[in-house]
């Protein structure tokens, strides 16, 4: 069972990302403020659990009931820049700078983030499988980021984006290997380059 929060009387920001081990594409971020008396609803959880039209049926619920939500991307550039980490954390602190509600405290999936000046925060290895806001945080940025990459796979056909979303699969590496790298890939991804 999710918790609802992770200190009561305090606005929380449930913040996940998604994209981080591809090897094309944005880093996507979300960052999820939720009401005290959110209704139950049985796909939210871990994002990697539920199938694509639960995340859908899931992305729809949070942003009606939500006190706030965004969602952020890092560019390619900006991943091979600073790094996947950091340019994790950028993403996710552009998501936090979106919210319509000032969060008190951050709730981050993971061990480590860059702190986000004037707000707190608590890093919770597989959060999004233990709070409800990091998950619908997972929900968020995983839904966004699927649909980019999408909406870009008619350009770029035989990267197999439409199945793999620019993960390493061993289709996509050996379309790497083949066809040479797109502006969409991470140049600095050692199995991009290989």
């Amino acid at each position: 069972m999710l918790k609802p929060f992770f200190l009561t009387n305090t606005i929380e920001a449930g913040c996940d990302e998604a994209g981080r081990g591809c090897l094309a594409g944005p880093v996507y971020a979300a960052a999820v403020v939720l009401p005290a008396n959110f209704p139950p609803f049985k796909y939210i959880k871990d994002s990697k659990q539920l199938t694509l039209s639960q995340r859908q049926e899931a992305r729809q619920f949070i942003q009606e009931h939500a006190l706030a939500w965004a969602v952020a991307t890092a560019s390619p550039e900006e991943i091979d820049q600073i790094n996947i980490l950091k340019a994790s954390f950028l993403a996710m602190h552009r998501a936090i700078d979106q919210l319509s509600v000032q969060p008190e405290l951050l709730l981050i999936d993971g061990n480590r983030f860059s702190p986000y000046l004037g707000i707190s925060h608590q890093c919770i290895v597989k959060g999004d499988s233990k709070y409800l806001s990091i998950a619908a945080a997972s929900i968020l940025a995983k839904t966004y980021r699927d649909e980019y990459m999408l909406s870009i796979e008619p350009d770029y056909p035989d990267y197999g984006w439409k199945t793999n979303k620019g993960y390493p699969t061993k289709e996509h590496r050996e379309a790497v290997k083949k066809l040479g790298l797109t502006p969409h890939h991470r140049k600095t991804f050692k199995s991009s380059v290989k």
